[in-house]
């Protein structure tokens, strides 16, 4: 017969595993490519999360991010950064991995569409 104590140490044991798994399945937490914004033409309208859009706010969309997620982008060219909530989805542009509130893009002086490499925090 396996003793209570043993039985303990197996399941934090096949728990460990589980957490390592979890670990391992996680998205990577940096990510390189294009950048753009989207603005005027959506303010006030709802997001992918249901709040209204600001176009003045820090907030982005991002394809599979969870709603909250807080990104650090970063401009490579000039290496300007801001922190931005995802609060979106998109882009919906091929070869881009972040849209941009108009203020989020004015802040690492991008104007159209730059290379930028998000950090997750």
């Amino acid at each position: 017969m396996v003793s209570k104590a043993k039985l303990a140490i197996i399941g934090l044991a096949a728990l460990g595993s589980v957490a390592s798994a979890l670990q391992a399945s996680t998205p990577a937490e940096a990510q390189s490519g294009a950048a753009s914004w989207y603005g005027p033409g959506f303010q006030g309208r709802r997001t992918a999360n249901g709040e209204r859009f600001n176009t003045h706010s820090f907030t982005a969309a991002h394809r599979r991010l969870p709603f909250g997620t807080r990104v650090r982008v970063t401009n490579t060219t000039n290496g300007r950064s801001v922190v931005v909530r995802i609060n979106d989805r998109g882009p919906f542009v091929g070869g881009r991995v972040i849209d941009l509130s108009q203020a989020s893009a004015r802040a690492i002086g991008l104007g159209g569409v730059a290379r930028v490499r998000l950090s997750r925090l």
